[in-house]
Parts: structure tokens; sequence; C-alpha cells
């Protein structure tokens, strides 16, 4: 009797395409998925391996700012550069794109628009740290200071690279401004929408515990399972006070872009379907491996984040 076959999707850690590839792509994020990939071609099963280049978030503002490009040209350079680099060392992705495309766009706002309409998504009037000198408020990699939990001096506005903790930036001690360099900043009110996680906990548990998992780490799912249990997820802002990223499908919200951890993880959605539109294939090639996971016939899914 014939072996049976496994459907496998690889998802490809995403790198920022704000600077040249280097050997910690490749040790860390690269060749590991790859080589699995092979395996499981050699086996004969039916794999999907997909990744991109990151295209949106400070990272790419702050990379543009500083060579006095723009951030498109920022993408378009380094995810040539990727690409390049990729098809020397021979990489075989069966598709990587980057998350500026039509295509991902479309795929991040219908899931923007459907957690919106299951309630999964609210807004909230936070506070944020705003530079008079520049005229804009500072998300994330635009502002640095001290962090609250380690106390590390050059900690970022969303999370602190010593200790690994996230936070909001408003909660840096001794705040400084990366654009103008300013310590005499303020703090104001402004819109952003949340991603109510706290209403996705119990659905997770169970999701977790579905019996399913036998092809995880034990580690990976019993530290997933403890985390779950404490019960204790929060609200996180989904959309930034930035002007490139991608657009948020609700009026009125020009001068904001969703978060990049928000949409970029989509991509691995994006990216499937993607593939199969420029091979030509039908619906069914991309949504075999997204509708039917699971034990049996169904498929395994594989996330290598660099670890």
């Amino acid at each position: 009797m014939a072996a049976v076959k496994e459907r496998i999707l690889i998802g490809v850690a995403w790198p920022y395409a704000n600077n040249e590839p280097h050997l910690g792509h490749y040790a860390g994020a690269l060749l590991p998925p790859d080589i699995f990939a092979r395996y499981h071609r050699l086996k004969g099963n039916e794999v999907l391996m997909v990744s991109g280049s990151d295209s949106h978030g400070t990272p790419i503002t702050v990379s543009a700012d500083a060579e006095g490009i723009t951030p498109r040209e920022v993408v378009e350079k380094y995810h040539e550069r990727f690409i390049s680099s990729f098809e020397k060392m021979g990489i075989t992705f069966d598709l990587y794109t980057t998350t500026m495309t039509e295509n991902h766009f479309s795929v991040v706002h219908d899931m923007f628009k459907r957690h919106l309409e299951k309630g999964l998504i609210y807004k909230q009037v936070t506070k944020q740290i705003f530079d008079p000198k520049a005229g804009r408020f500072l998300p994330d990699r635009y502002v640095e200071g001290t962090c609250p939990h380690c106390g590390f001096v050059d900690a970022r506005g969303d999370q602190c690279d010593q200790c690994g903790k996230t936070y909001e930036a408003v909660e840096l001690k001794n705040p400084r401004s990366k654009v103008t360099g300013s310590k005499d900043l303020e703090v104001r009110d402004t819109e952003h929408f949340f991603l109510d996680l706290a209403k996705l906990n119990e659905p997770l548990i169970e999701w977790i515990n579905d019996g399913e998992k036998a092809h995880w780490r034990p580690h990976v799912l019993n530290f997933t399972r403890a985390q779950l249990e404490k019960r204790d997820l929060h609200g996180r802002a989904i959309t930034r006070d930035i002007e490139w990223g991608v657009t948020i499908p609700v009026a009125g919200y020009d001068g904001k872009r969703l978060y990049v951890w928000y949409e970029a993880v989509i991509g691995y959605l994006s990216a499937s379907r993607e593939w199969a539109r420029v091979h030509g294939f039908e619906a069914e090639a991309w949504e075999k491996f997204w509708k039917n996971p699971g034990a049996g016939e169904g498929t395994k899914s594989y996330y290598f984040i660099g670890k």
C-alpha cells in the first residue's frame, strides 16, 4: 500500500526590506525552512513555501529618511537584493513577494472588515507621544528612551531589544525623538483601532486543545497552553499614526495605517493566494492549504521565525 502523502504549508519569517541580506537571515530563518521543504518534497509530499519582504512599518521609513529616498524605493531596492541573494544560495521558495502588492492590501482589508463585523475590533482614544518640533506623533522606532521594565537606555517605542518586553511608547522613561533629537515631547490624544484579544482567549484555548497539534514541539505547545490559560490577553492597538503602510478600509482615517505586526502576518495567506494566481491555478490550489487544517488529509502548517 502506498504511503499517505502529506500536505505541508511552510511560512517563512518576513525580513524587513530596509537593509542588506546577511548571514543571520540565512542561519536563523532561511536555511532551516528550505531544508525542511526539500525533505518533504523528496518524500513526495505536497509543499507550499511562501514568504516575502516586509515592506511597511517604521523600520522602512527610518531607513528611507536615512538614505534620502522614498519608502517604496527602499523596499524595491532591498527586495531585489534579497531575491538575487536567494537565487545564489538556491533557496526554493514557491513564492517570495512583498506586503505592498494590491493583492496583499485586498486580503488585509477583507480580514480587517471581517474582524470589525465580528466585533473583534474596537476604537479607543489613547495617549501617544507627539514631537512639537517635528509636528507629528512618534510611533514605534521614531522614539527611544529608557525601558520601563529593565532600564535599558536605548529601548525602542514598542519593544525593548534588551529584555524583549513590549509596552506602549508613553511608558518609556526619558523619551527622545528620533526625528529631531528633542526631549521636549508631549503626550496627546489620538484615536486608534484595537484588536480585542480578550474575546479570542477562549476560542484559542479550544483550538490549542483540539487534539490536532501532535506535530507541534512539546515545549511550544505547553508554553502556548500555559499562556492562554492565564486568561490575561488584552486589546492591542493595530493602527499607527504613520503615512506608509496598508491603508485602513474605514473612512476618516487617511493619516493612519494598519500596524505592521497586524498586517504582515496576514501575508502568509495573501502570498498563498498570489502563488495560485501567478501560476494560473484555480482558487482550490491555495484553499486546500488553508481550509482543511489538521490531521489525516489536512494541511500541517509550519512557521519558521528565526529563533
